[in-house]
């Protein structure tokens, strides 16, 4: 049995219940139906001499036992309902009450009420008869009673507003009954149950949370009824994981949210499709979807990252790190290619993998799991599958100067592209410069800011020095290019000098660089401006004639 989101403190006592807020009050009367299947702990931690005293203590300091039922609420069919509670703990919060005791009067379950509340807790702030009201509008479009309870739910928006005509709501309730109703949705999924479930809201609850999972990706609301319909087979065989890996499948590969849902319903094949695990291999990939000798040798030469073998699952990335995703896509949605995903042509593919490249790959990781944790390497390895590297020494040379975990690393891939780097760009970086992703996100952002607004450059200056991201800031970037500005105000800076020289230069090389300037430039330096100096900011300038006081720096 789940138990309730909600936090519940055993000292508590009955005085403090005037000022128990609705969240606390809705979890102790649900609690109520829950109590008394709670497992004795078995204090593991505590001697065995002490527990039995230890049990009793605690338990003369727990709340008292809920009282026996006075009416039990009428339930629809076998629904596991709990019996209506003594409403002397919630005398403060009336409508709370109010609307639990409706929403229990129309057979929802106790054991989801938490889940209810969680999702939009102002459904329980909302007059019982408006309730009431927008559960028998629903009843009257056509829906079973449990069938109202699990699309209720899994749409909590439902109960929270009234249904304007073309509003969400009104498009969303369009599908479920078009689905439910008209396709008898309902139907199927009461035939594909056993006797004991019949009659359980749950099993309506499963089928409206997979389709909430198209909802959830963009699928357009008052267009997918019929689709939804006519598949009902995969609302009953695939979990809400499953579907969701399909559409996000599609997604990754540059397909509009929208038209994902939309496009996965229409081709139903696809439903049947392992999108995740079968085995690739590129180029060989490549060479069986059509592309000739010489695209292939070029892509090769290009991203030798992306080369050697990759699970299905990665194919949207290898295809976006190569620039390919539109061109794959449109094969597969125009010319009705959907075949290149099935396993079987996936494994053809694999089978003619260089078995130099995947040798090397191996020998290689071996060499840096001995150096490294194993499962570190691992995770690190698969977050580089993941964006589209293939099994290469491209990949092992990247994971061995990672220093992050999988979920650090792909947040800050994530936000570089939210920054508007190019994924084929970005990925092209990170082989050449694997350490820009040990930064951490803040870091990286005001990198990112600094290079396009303090030094006025784009973004694709990256592609040539990604290793701009790597250097610290505060304690070089920017006083190097303090200095830099400061001769320029002052006449002495002709020539401007691009990120790759101020930054990628040792200490000692920038020094000359600004001897090349001026010959007093280092002395300026060393005193105002580096940030080894401890200057208090009352250092002489020294190109500007000697004031009688001395200036700041």
């Amino acid at each position: 049995m789940r138990l309730l989101p909600f936090s519940f403190s055993s000292s508590s006592s009955s005085s403090s219940y005037s000022n128990t807020k609705p969240k606390t009050a809705l979890f102790l009367l649900l609690s109520r139906v829950f109590f008394c299947s709670l497992p004795i702990p078995k204090l593991k931690n505590l001697c065995y001499r002490h527990r039995a005293r230890a049990l009793a203590e605690a338990q003369s300091h727990s709340p008292p036992p809920p009282p026996p039922p006075t009416s039990p609420a009428p339930s629809a069919a076998s629904s596991p309902i709990a019996p209506s509670t003594s409403s002397s703990s919630f005398s403060d919060d009336p409508p709370l009450l109010a609307a639990v005791s409706a929403l229990a009067r129309f057979a929802f379950p106790w054991t989801r009420l938490g889940l209810l509340y969680r999702e939009q807790p102002s459904v329980f702030s909302t007059p019982p008869a408006v309730l009431l009201a927008r559960l028998r509008a629903l009843e009257a479009r056509g829906l079973r009673r449990l069938c109202v309870i699990a699309v209720c739910l899994a749409f909590p928006s439902v109960l929270d507003r009234d249904t304007d005509s073309g509003g969400d709501v009104d498009l969303l309730l369009d599908d479920l009954t078009r689905a439910f109703v008209d396709f008898d949705l309902i139907g199927c999924a009461v035939a594909g149950t056993t006797p004991e479930d019949d009659g359980n809201v749950d099993v309506f609850l499963r089928i409206c949370r997979r389709i909430r999972v198209f909802y959830d990706l963009g699928s357009p609301k008052g267009q997918m009824g019929e689709l939804i319909g006519r598949n009902w087979k995969a609302f009953l065989e695939l979990d809400e994981a499953a579907l969701a890996q399909k559409l996000n499948f599609f997604i990754r590969l540059g397909m509009k949210a929208e038209q994902a849902g939309p496009f996965l319903l229409q081709h139903p094949e696809i439903m049947n499709f392992d999108l995740e695990n079968p085995s690739i291999a590129m180029p060989e990939y490549l060479k069986c979807i059509g592309l000739t000798e010489e695209e292939v040798a070029s892509l090769s030469r290009r991203f030798p990252y992306v080369m050697g073998k990759n699970k299905l699952g990665n194919l949207p990335g290898s295809m976006r790190a190569m620039k390919l995703h539109d061109c794959f896509l449109g094969k597969i949605v125009s010319e009705g290619k959907q075949h290149y995903l099935s396993a079987d042509f996936a494994s053809n593919t694999a089978s003619l993998n260089d078995r130099k490249i995947e040798s090397d790959f191996v020998k290689d990781l071996e060499r840096v799991k001995s150096v490294r944790k194993e499962q570190f390497v691992d995770n690190k390895v698969e977050f580089l599958l993941g964006i589209g590297f293939g099994e290469n020494k491209c990949t092992t040379r990247a994971a061995s100067l990672l220093n992050s975990t999988k979920d650090q690393l792909q947040e800050r891939f994530d936000l570089l592209l939210e920054k508007g780097i190019e994924y084929s760009m970005l990925c092209r970086m990170i082989n050449a410069t694997p350490k820009l992703l040990n930064q951490s996100k803040e870091s990286l952002r005001e990198k990112v800011n600094y290079l396009c607004n303090d030094l006025n450059y784009s973004l694709q200056y990256l592609n040539f020095f990604p290793a701009f991201l790597c250097f610290d800031l505060e304690n070089r970037t920017k006083p190097r290019y303090k200095i830099l500005n400061w001769l320029k105000e002052h006449g002495l800076l002709k020539k401007p000098f691009a990120p790759a020289t101020v930054l990628a230069n040792s200490e000692k090389r920038f020094v000359i660089n600004l001897y090349s300037v001026h010959p007093a430039a280092p002395k300026q330096w060393l005193e105002c401006f580096s940030s080894r100096s401890n200057s208090d900011g009352s250092q002489r300038n020294l190109f500007l004639p000697r004031p009688e006081s001395r200036a700041d720096c």
